[in-house]
């Protein structure tokens, strides 16, 4: 395994659909997460082992970031050129994504906590590996 670095994210353009989700990177490429995501308050943690990847949507759904958390498979230049960002968090430490967004690690699993107020735009977090795929919405409490 190399050593990567944290990378700050770029503002990218993404579209919400009934299906799913793309998200456009600045290198061309965009990647479409299918399904309606599972709709959440307050925290998600996915399972064990699986890529965690969120987005922050601004208030016109149209453009947010995306940044990886703990990956550190993808090289640095391709989330540079990609617009994608990446944070490390280590065991037992907790560090702010974006506004009202932010991850914790503990016990090789990842969790997102998110106050959509604070972030004023839609909270995602999608969780993937070779053999499944999952999405979730982090809403505010009704």
């Amino acid at each position: 395994m190399s050593f990567r670095n944290e990378i700050s994210p770029d503002t990218l353009q993404i579209e919400l659909d009934p299906e799913g989700i793309e998200v456009r990177y600045h290198d061309d490429r965009s990647v479409f997460y299918h399904g309606v995501p599972t709709k959440t308050t307050g925290e998600v943690s996915p399972p064990p082992g699986t890529q965690v990847q969120v987005l922050i949507t601004d208030r016109s759904q149209t453009q947010g970031v995306m940044i990886y958390v703990n990956d550190r498979k993808t090289a640095d230049e391709i989330l540079e050129s990609s617009g994608v960002g990446r944070v490390l968090v280590e065991n037992g430490e907790k560090t702010t994504l974006f506004p009202g967004v932010s991850a914790s690690a503990s016990n090789y699993r990842e969790t997102i906590t998110a106050d959509p107020a604070v972030a004023e735009g839609r909270v995602f977090v999608f969780a993937e590996d070779e053999m499944q795929e999952h999405s979730w919405e982090i809403v505010a409490e009704e």
